[in-house]
């Protein structure tokens, strides 16, 4: 019995000299939550390990200003200014064998745009409407209104055929059926919103008649009749003018001609005189 207890005591101290030194990395902060700017830290203890050197990763990629080839168990990362575009996960990294990682996410509200922030559609046709998200995390909710008498009705999917809502993470689409002139022209707004909150933008809906695609057309028609009719009212009045400038030139020759006559008669009667 002795001898099992002894056996034990040594497994149990040798466990606690192994777990003493499993490698730790202290992260601060260890998240970042709606903030405009953060100075990210990473400090390996505990270890005995060689290190050869280290980086920060964003969303997966390295960024390479960060890295450093110094034997250091200490690693920072500044962000000057948080915006969606900089909000996911932030990994440190440290070179030894094997390589040693500790995430920090940087958490922003949703941002939320419109892909255009006015659409059109033909009366009776179909009206499509398209909102994305960028940052971290993305909308886990999406919600559509339609302005109505100054305030916002909210537009419930599969309630009625007049509307379609289809949602990802990272984008919705708002598809409005059978769109009516009286009806369905206005402003309608998107809603993103996840753990941090909600972000809206609008788009305005222009429904045109199905006739306004003939207007051109029409327009091109009227220019033709126009141009032909003044062209036609200018040749009227214009060969009556040439006729009476023809008539005048043509009889001057002919009294001229006669004149010349006259006097080759009268040369001949006083030659026979």
């Amino acid at each position: 019995m002795k001898l099992l207890g002894a056996v034990c005591a040594l497994l149990l101290c040798c466990w606690q000299a192994n777990a003493s030194t499993v490698p730790n990395i202290i992260a601060d902060p260890p998240e970042v939550t709606n903030q405009t700017s953060a100075v990210l830290s990473c400090n390996l203890t505990e270890t005995s390990l060689p290190i050869k050197g280290s980086h920060w990763m964003y969303n997966g990629k390295i960024i390479e200003t960060s890295k450093s080839a110094e034997a250091v168990a200490f690693t920072v990362h500044r962000l000057e200014k948080i915006t969606h575009s900089s909000g996911g996960k932030y990994e440190c990294v440290f070179l030894t064998e094997p390589p040693l990682s500790r995430t920090i996410e940087v958490k922003t509200l949703p941002h939320v745009a419109a892909y255009k922030h006015s659409e059109h559609g033909n009366e009776k046709d179909k009206g499509v409407m398209v909102c994305v998200s960028h940052g971290y995390p993305l909308p886990t909710d999406w919600t559509w209104f339609k302005e109505e008498d100054g305030s916002l009705k909210p537009i419930i999917n599969g309630t009625t055929d007049k509307y379609e809502i289809k949602s990802t993470p990272n984008k919705t689409i708002l598809t409005v059926n059978d769109l009516s002139i009286e009806n369905d022209i206005g402003d309608y707004t998107c809603s993103g919103t996840n753990e941090l909150g909600t972000n809206t933008d609008k788009i305005h809906l222009r429904v045109r008649s199905r006739l306004a695609a003939l207007w051109p057309f029409l327009g091109i028609v009227a220019e033709v009749i126009i141009l032909v009719t003044i062209i036609f009212i200018y040749e009227k009045r214009r060969k009556p003018d040439e006729i009476t400038d023809d008539d005048d030139s043509g009889s001057a020759p002919l009294k001229s001609n006669s004149n010349a006559n006259h006097k080759d008669k009268n040369v001949r009667q006083r030659n026979s005189n």
